[in-house]
């Protein structure tokens, strides 16, 4: 089972990469989001790998990062999402816009991704809820206020503050994060107008 491979870009495909391990080469299925972050050919680079065995094909898939597997995994549990499905909401949604959508209950945003219709994507933000890969540090404050955004846990200031922000043209990603970065400053006390002034100031920086 292969891991992880380090070694140099040979060349780079509509979705995979050739790379080049001590003259080993090796073809890894990437995202678009992937190949578009991973350089030139002749440079370095490092690819997360998972590897799939099936009776007439192996294939190994790379990712930039842990992170990016783990969700690459934990998104083809849910029923009709393979592999290529998978790829493509990567290859529209970061880890983070992916988790925040999820915490959000927001299937709009996952719809985006190509060959993702409604009730796939209803499937995913309702199956992945409480299997989202773990997050460290502020993302995991943010992550974990979406949460309670999306299952209506969270308290009166902050879904009002999230609302205003998003009535004035912000997604629900980046009202929600900016709330929470406003209320991290303010105290779980601030009423809804300090967070909206706060949230207003971190949208604005």
């Amino acid at each position: 089972m292969i891991g992880k491979l380090k070694g140099t870009i040979d060349e780079i495909g509509e979705d995979h990469v050739l790379l080049d391990v001590h003259g080993v080469c090796y073809v890894a299925f990437c995202s678009a989001r992937t190949l578009g972050n991973i350089g030139a050919v002749g440079e370095a680079l490092v690819l997360f790998i998972e590897t799939y065995v099936r009776e007439d094909q192996l294939k190994l898939f790379g990712f930039s990062s842990v992170l990016e597997r783990d969700w690459f995994r934990i998104l083809q549990s849910v029923q009709g999402v393979g592999a290529k499905v998978a790829l493509a909401i990567q290859a529209t949604l970061a880890p983070n816009e992916l988790a925040s959508a999820i915490a959000l209950q927001d299937k709009a945003m996952v719809s985006r991704a190509p060959g993702v219709g409604p009730k796939v994507a209803q499937r995913i933000v309702t199956e992945l809820k409480d299997k989202a890969p773990a997050y460290s540090g502020a993302a995991a404050a943010e992550i974990g206020l979406q949460q309670d955004i999306g299952s209506g846990h969270a308290n009166s200031a902050v879904v009002d503050a999230v609302s205003a922000l998003s009535n004035l043209g912000y997604s629900s990603q980046q009202a929600s994060s900016a709330v929470s970065k406003a209320l991290a400053g303010a105290g779980e006390d601030a009423d809804s107008a300090k967070l909206i002034r706060l949230g207003l100031k971190e949208l604005a920086g």
